[in-house]
């Protein structure tokens, strides 16, 4: 049996390492499905969701654990039940709007079918699997920032106004191949052209300044399925996709 201290030294090893980040993930498989199995109360399988979101949510433990936390897998189980409750939330938000059986229509046939040949679901459009190397990769990137995936959340704009604001600077970025490409090459945000750029408060882009910084690294090559993910998701709220 691994030993706390043990695993303790692999998790922080794995924080600057993706491939030892993707080597504990797969040895811990077996526990990673089991949580995700005690959680649906039934054996989990290649086959199901809950599966793929339980192994993100043991990557997002491996860059978010800290010795002072206690134990990695308590909190690693913890994680994932929360991640797992968000899935399953989101997913009865969507249910029963409207029932696909209910026959609709001078055709009398089921809602279901009508949309059969019209869905364009993400999840449809998109392997889980691709995804969840995206974000594992996005996750690596920002981690070379000093950036989280916790750090964007807590300094995503709240306002509805400073967020058109910082919007307006991420796409004034991202039409910038040269403003990308130094924003690579020296891991600052270049702050001055943001702002000469955009017209945007330096202040404002400084106090959002890692939410802005993950922004700009999504505009860059190897991020397509997040990138379209988030496109869809600021148009459906109204705001102004980059």
């Amino acid at each position: 049996m691994v030993s706390e201290h043990e695993i303790t030294s692999q998790v922080y090893a794995a924080k600057a390492d993706m491939q030892k980040a993707d080597a504990l993930i797969r040895a811990y498989i077996p526990y990673i499905r089991k949580a995700a199995s005690q959680y649906m109360e039934r054996a989990c399988t290649e086959q199901d969701d809950e599966l793929s979101i339980a192994m993100i949510a043991f990557h997002e433990a491996i860059q978010g654990y800290k010795k002072e936390k206690g134990s990695f897998l308590a909190y690693a189980s913890l994680l994932i039940k929360n991640r797992l409750i968000d899935y399953h939330r989101k997913q009865e938000r969507h249910q029963n709007v409207l029932s696909l059986e209910e026959e609709r229509g001078e055709e009398k046939r089921p809602l279901g079918e009508q949309l059969a040949d019209t869905r364009d679901y993400f999840e449809e459009s998109t392997n889980l699997e691709a995804t969840r190397q995206e974000i594992q990769e996005l996750s690596s990137v920002m981690e070379s920032f000093g950036v989280s995936f916790t750090d964007v959340s807590e300094h995503s704009p709240k306002q509805e106004r400073t967020l058109e604001a910082c919007t307006r600077a991420i796409r004034y970025g991202a039409e910038q191949k040269g403003l990308l490409d130094e924003l690579l090459q020296t891991k600052k945000l270049p702050l001055a052209q943001l702002v000469k750029g955009s017209g945007v408060e330096r202040k404002t882009l400084e106090r959002h300044r890692k939410y802005v910084l993950a922004m700009l690294l999504i505009q860059t090559n190897g991020y397509e399925i997040i990138r379209g993910h988030l496109h869809r998701t600021l148009a459906k709220k109204g705001g102004m996709p980059v």
